[in-house]
Order: C-alpha cells, then structure tokens, then sequence
C-alpha cells in the first residue's frame, strides 16, 4: 500500500544551464508541492501505513527548510553565492542544481535518511520512502525514486555538503535536526502528535 503527505513551500532559484533564458539567468521563484509517498506490505496498531501526524515532527521542518528561501547551487558564481547568503537570512547551500529534479532527489536522501533513523512506536512495520513529487508549478513536477536519489550519474547528493542557514536551523523544532539526521543519531516517534 503507498500512502502520500502533501505540503507546500515557496522558494527562489536559479537554475544554470537550463534551457529557458529567464529561468538560467534571473533569479525566480515558484509555489513548490512536495509529496512524500510511503509504501509497506503491512499496517501498524491503528490500521495504517505510517501515521499522517507523525509526518508534522522533522519530516515537516526538513520540508519547509526551503519555504521562504533561495535554493543556491555550490558550483555557481562565488559572488552569486555570498550575495544571496549576504542578503537572505533564509538559504540553502545544495552539492546540485535546484531543479525540480534536484530537489526530489535532495528531499528523497535527506527524508530517506530520517526514516531510517526514526524509531516507531505504534507497530509500524517495513516502511518505506516510495518516492518524492516536487511540483514546481501546476503543470509541472519531478519524481524521484530509490534509484533516482542514489544515481552518480545525477550527481552524488552528499548529506555533508547541504548547509542549511542559521535561521532555517533556528526555526526547526531540534535545532540540530539536520547534524543529527548526517551523524545517524536515532529518532523516537513522539505519541500525542
């Protein structure tokens, strides 16, 4: 059985050497809708998948480390950078491109990730992240998969070089979510969600 939890943010990239002129030259932004698709062979104690509220702790505040911010690709201009780090206190430094592509596959390693360190407690049983939606605009959106989040021949996605801002970290409820979730330090579910 596959189940999905939508959420939602707003966010500003560029995208280098894309086709589109606007899109590679001028900083833009779009509505971004995230689905995140869950699949096991088996429900847990409540006759579900994986509870829809357990999905409001961290898998929630790893989502929206991208609302109201710039996605910045490391390989871009030096000066690009620093500018937008200088003149945003809500950025995400990314190993690849934000693309729609890019970004389901960043969401997949670091939502994978997390899965596998958190610690259920209702009887959830063999779940699994399916795959990632990005809708980048109504019309259009990315799906990444096991394979699509682990290729080399998209681009490693190493957990170590995605930075996220000190306000983004400020705003999660565990200030050290992310260092956590790259040190593989365990996750309990909390009950009363």
């Amino acid at each position: 059985m596959i189940i999905r939890k939508l959420f939602k943010f707003e966010n500003a990239h560029v995208v280098r050497g894309c086709s589109s002129v606007k899109c590679r030259s001028s900083l833009h932004g779009h509505s971004y809708k995230v689905e995140l698709l869950f699949e096991s062979n088996f429900l847990d104690n409540g006759q579900m998948v994986y509870d829809f509220g357990l999905m409001k702790q961290n898998m929630k505040d790893i989502v929206e480390c991208f609302d109201h911010s710039v996605a910045i690709w490391s390989g871009d201009d030096k000066e690009y950078i620093e500018d937008m780090k200088k003149h945003s206190a809500r950025w995400a430094l990314l190993p690849v491109s934000p693309s729609a592509e890019q970004f389901s596959r960043v969401i997949f390693v670091i939502i994978d990730k997390l899965l596998t360190l958190t610690t259920t407690i209702n009887g959830e049983k063999e779940v699994k992240l399916h795959s990632v939606i990005v809708h980048e605009t109504a019309t259009g959106y990315a799906q990444a998969f096991i394979e699509d989040a682990y290729s080399q021949n998209m681009g490693l996605i190493d957990l170590n070089e995605i930075i996220f801002s000190e306000e983004i970290q400020n705003s999660w409820q565990d200030s050290k979510l992310f260092e956590k979730i790259k040190n593989g330090d365990k996750f309990i579910n909390l009950k009363n969600v």
